[in-house]
């Protein structure tokens, strides 16, 4: 019995040690916590105090809000849905008359977007609230000009009250007061995960597997790319040690300096298909191929699934939204139009 429980002690000795070596040793990497602290959290998400509960329910509505598109029935959670892990599923993103993506780029994940440091594939808008205004504007996707979200929105009376309350007797209802207010509600929608609740102090958070999987994540080299609060996000040359196998799946090679956003991990279970064009759905392939591709080495089958093992404790709890309520159109309100 003595032996027994000399044994079981030791084990869990080892296995807290384990634990703590390797939060530290994520630490060092540059990995780091969604705060647990409100107050830590909201000067990552909100640096400059524009989140107010009446904003965010108002960004809420213009984020599902079909009527900003020219069509009419495409919203912002068209593609990036989310539940469906802020994704919409498909290879390419498809938008106004059903048009695919001319570049063949993949719609990124919305959840955890506020941790990025730039936003689109080619890193060209620096915030969220900037980030809104392009998608309503492409021809491909929205295809809604400026003026047009304006009179679609200014022709509601329901929502000009509502832009009131949250901005206001005297604001201008305009393209930048809309599209910043569906950014607002954006910010708010982060997934702390068990990896958070371990880095934060909590040692059972994660399985043995998942610790194990993390530690071969770190050690092949996947967070020198892969770090930070969102575990990606920053501009990363791309094809760094060898040709991605897909990489004339579209046109696009990443910014004027080759450099292209790096996919956050977080959720990433929940995201195919992989990649800026969408082109792998295997996540087991794509860790795979990020190997030989940015590292330069060959990752094993086994390696593979122990780091895939790992990225089920990035799985987030995703807030709760709850689907709204849209206001009625009005007869001033310009109607749908599909060329």
């Amino acid at each position: 019995m003595k032996i027994f429980k000399f044994v079981t002690l030791s084990i869990l000795a080892s296995s807290i040690l384990m634990g703590s070596s390797l939060v530290e040793k994520a630490k060092n990497t540059g990995l780091k916590a969604i705060p647990t602290d409100k107050t830590e959290l909201m000067k990552l998400i909100d640096p400059n105090k524009t989140i107010t509960e009446e904003r965010v329910e108002l960004g809420k509505k213009l984020y599902f809000e079909p009527r900003l598109s020219k069509s009419g029935i495409i919203s912002c959670n068209t593609c990036h849905n989310l539940g469906l892990g802020g994704v919409d599923g498909v290879s390419a993103a498809v938008g106004h008359q059903w048009t695919p993506n001319p570049h063949h780029l993949n719609s990124p994940t919305v959840y955890n977007a506020v941790f990025f440091a730039s936003q689109f594939w080619d890193g060209r808008s620096p915030h969220l609230e900037d980030q809104a205004q392009g998608p309503m504007q492409a021809a491909p996707e929205m295809a809604s000009p400026p003026s047009l979200v304006e009179d679609r929105i200014n022709s509601i009376p329901a929502y000009v009250e509502e832009f009131k309350k949250a901005y206001g007797e005297d604001v201008k209802v305009d393209f930048e007061t809309i599209t910043a207010t569906i950014g607002i509600f954006e910010r708010t929608l982060i997934t702390p995960s068990k990896f958070d609740d371990f880095l934060n102090g909590q040692e059972d958070a994660m399985t043995d597997a998942q610790k194990e999987g993390l530690n071969t994540f770190i050690d092949k080299g996947c967070a020198s790319c892969h770090t930070g609060i969102a575990i990606g996000g920053t501009m990363q040359p791309f094809e760094l040690a060898g040709k991605y196998k897909f990489r004339d799946v579209g046109d696009f090679k990443g910014n004027a300096q080759g450099m292209v956003k790096t996919p956050t991990l977080r959720n990433i279970t929940e995201t195919a298909p992989y990649f800026h064009n969408g082109a792998i759905w295997n996540l087991a392939e794509a860790i795979k191929e990020m190997g030989s591709t940015q590292l330069g080495i060959s990752i094993s089958d086994e390696d593979a699934t122990k780091i895939i093992t790992f990225f089920g404790a990035l799985e987030g709890r995703k807030p709760n939204v709850t689907y709204p309520q849209l206001p009625q159109s009005t007869d001033t309100t310009p109607k749908p139009d599909f060329k």
